[in-house]
């Protein structure tokens, strides 16, 4: 009776909007406040991503949804080697998906977390690979504001990748910002009396830099800053606190590149999203189904309001395609290059007889 089915995957239309339906969830790997990430692969091309979701209702709660918008309008506009490119963004009644590029090879937190000691040849891989993304970020415009070895990615031949625009910030020219954002550890000083109104710029994400590669070499923060400490006192760490440098930073340590034959994160995010979570990515048609079917039934009128926060995040959330980008690019430059070889005695010929 089934030796007539088919195993083949579904064709997509390439001019078709990407959706949830076009990917085969693989495994979970990490999950954050109100979003979660996995490993997909995209049906028609094979190709493997990172797929973060973030659930809608969450962030209209916890008002996060313009930094959502925010983030997603930052990454559609950047491309770069050592960054974590954006491919895709869509959403459905319940989640709003970012896929970009997958890096197995994990966070510098977490090898930090591992005891892994980095050879300072490495970690100077590490600092120009990174000035070579800061330096393309500065030149679009755009301040980080949370380097940190967190938001560092390793691919699978030990090169980095920054990950986590979320409060990233886009500067004007000629401006400066005021606002206070990011992890205190890894701060620059004049984040902190921003509020007198000096105000910073790029170099807070420098300053950010050179605490991490300190850290990587050394295993700790040349500054004993935590999250609950307060600015004052961070202020007076910077005035008073004397940084000691090692005089043997080449000593021994475990090489990253070895440590690249496994997935490196927590495994228990997987069992989490198949078996403890509460709204598991495989019953999503389903949930969806029952949830417009109660919609249907919606007499409570905060119910009602809150539909229309939900409602308005549907309106303006920013749909991407960099695949599609790439294609219609490639499509218009034979064109582009007709028109740059056309004869210009022709074309001045042409504007005589006007």
């Amino acid at each position: 009776m089934g030796a007539n089915t088919s195993s083949k995957p579904p064709v997509f239309d390439e001019n078709e909007d990407v959706n949830f339906d076009h990917f085969e969830i693989l495994r979970a790997i990490g999950k954050g406040s109100f979003g979660k990430v996995c490993i997909v692969q995209k049906n028609d091309t094979k190709k493997m991503y990172a797929m973060k979701y973030m659930n809608k209702q969450k962030c209209v709660e916890r008002n996060e949804v313009r930094n959502v918008f925010k983030e997603l309008q930052i990454m559609q506009g950047l491309e770069h080697p050592f960054l974590v490119n954006l491919w895709y963004s869509f959403q459905d009644e319940e989640d709003m998906f970012m896929v970009v590029d997958l890096l197995l090879g994990g966070d510098l937190r977490y090898h930090l977390q591992q005891n892994v000691r980095f050879k300072e040849e490495t970690v100077k891989l590490f600092i120009c690979e990174l000035v070579m993304a800061l330096d393309y970020l500065q030149s679009q415009r755009i301040i980080h504001r949370d380097m940190k070895p967190d938001n560092i990615l390793l691919d699978e031949h030990g090169h980095v990748h920054i990950t986590d625009f979320n409060i990233a910030a886009m500067l004007p020219r000629e401006t400066q910002i005021t606002t206070m954002a990011g992890t205190k550890p890894y701060m620059a000083p004049e984040m902190f009396s921003s509020r007198k109104g000096a105000g910073y710029s790029f170099a807070v994400d420098w300053w950010s830099l050179g605490v991490t590669a300190y850290e990587l070499l050394r295993g700790r923060r040349p500054y004993h800053i935590r999250s609950s400490t307060s600015s004052k006192e961070i202020v007076r760490m910077f005035e008073t606190t004397v940084v000691t440098y090692p005089s043997a930073w080449s000593q021994e340590m475990a090489s990253l590149l070895k440590k690249k034959g496994r997935l490196n994160c927590d495994p228990t995010f997987e069992l989490e999203e198949m078996i403890l979570e509460s709204k598991p990515l495989h019953k999503k048609k389903k949930r969806l189904a029952k949830k417009e079917k109660d919609m249907r039934k919606c007499d409570s009128s905060q119910t009602c309001l809150f539909q229309e926060h939900l409602d308005s995040v549907q309106k303006e959330f920013i749909i991407f395609n960099r695949e599609k980008v790439k294609r219609d690019f490639n499509k218009r430059q034979p064109n582009l290059t007709l028109e740059q070889t056309k004869d210009p005695q022709s074309e001045d010929g042409q504007n005589n007889n006007l």
